[in-house]
């Protein structure tokens, strides 16, 4: 995640929430590889619920038939089965990055 994300991402942290512990409370990191074909994000975005809010967005394309997608999410600790089924029904290769060093040094 280091090599193919966090080099190309400048900003580093997000402010920090007094009432939080971080400064995007309830994020999570993931992961992806989606499909390099039209309407491959749009099923991403569809299909996750609408109060889901997309904390950081970085996409990569290396011309092959994924490209690597790295998305933070904030979803409240409640509704996690949900976003499990989310991921489930999405269908894309995922890894959930979320206790990454380079993330919680650089990101989180």
């Amino acid at each position: 995640m280091a090599k193919l994300h966090v080099r190309h991402m400048v900003g580093g942290h997000a402010p920090r929430d007094p009432q939080a512990r971080r400064g995007a409370p309830d994020e999570l990191l993931y992961r992806f590889e989606f499909p390099e074909r039209p309407g491959a994000l749009m099923r991403f975005l569809s299909n996750m619920r609408t109060d889901w809010n997309i904390s950081l967005f970085h996409y990569r394309n290396h011309g092959s038939d994924t490209g690597r997608v790295l998305v933070g999410m904030q979803v409240p600790r409640h509704e996690m089965r949900e976003f499990q089924r989310f991921l489930t029904n999405l269908g894309y290769p995922y890894v959930d990055e979320s206790r990454n060093p380079a993330y919680r040094l650089f990101l989180g």
